[in-house]
Order: structure tokens, then sequence, then C-alpha cells
């Protein structure tokens, strides 16, 4: 089994920056792909960013590429999310994922583990 655990979230003016963090413990070995997905009241959540874990090639949403940028450090079994110029309509509960099986993935449905999620709130 697998367990994450993201932390980071908060309240941010919009223009500012956060950093995301997801803890990965229990067997890590048998991750291939991890990601961030965001869910808003009412709406489904939707993908965000995802990242090899072997190789850190990573993807984007077209909504947050060129100012969040994920990246992990296998050797602390730790994903991040830095986000830069933040937008009110970034605010959203912001979920870790991740999947064993190969190839990239923006389905959340192919995704095996999840987090409990962190609340980010951007004021405009």
């Amino acid at each position: 089994q697998v367990q994450l655990v993201e932390s980071g979230g908060g309240l941010v003016q919009a223009g500012g920056s956060l950093r995301l963090s997801c803890a990965v413990s229990g067997r890590t070995s048998s991750i291939a792909h991890m990601g961030w997905f965001r869910q808003t009241p009412g709406k489904e959540r939707e993908f965000v960013a995802a990242i090899t874990r072997s190789s850190g090639n990573s993807y984007y949403a077209d909504s947050v590429k060129g100012r969040f940028t994920i990246s992990r450090d296998n050797a602390k079994n730790t994903m991040y999310l830095q986000m830069n110029s933040l937008k009110s309509e970034d605010t959203a509960v912001y979920y870790c994922a991740a999947k064993r099986a190969w190839g990239t993935s923006v389905a959340e449905n192919e995704y095996n583990y999840w987090g409990q999620g962190t609340q980010v709130t951007v004021s405009s």
C-alpha cells in the first residue's frame, strides 16, 4: 500500500506563491507516476500536473503552464508543486495522486492512490 499526505496549502493574495508538498510512504517502489489534481465545490476534479517518478518528465494543464512547476525528490519520497502568479481561479482543494501503471495520464480514474487534500485559497 501507498500513503500520500499533502501539506503547504493556505491563504495567499493574487499574484503570490505557495509550494505544496506530498509526502509518500509505503511501497514507493510501486509508483510510476505522480500528479496533482484540484477540485472546487460543485465541479469535477481536474488535472493540474504530473511527473514521471524515475525520469522527472512532467506535463501540465494549459491553465497552469508557465506558472506552476511540479518536481520530486525521490530520496525524500516527496513531490512538490510550486505555484507562482496565483489567480483567484486557482482556489481549490489540491490533491496529490499516484499511479502504478506506466504511461502518462490526466485521468483521475487511472490513479491508484490519493491524499486527503489541502486547501488553497487565493484572494483577489
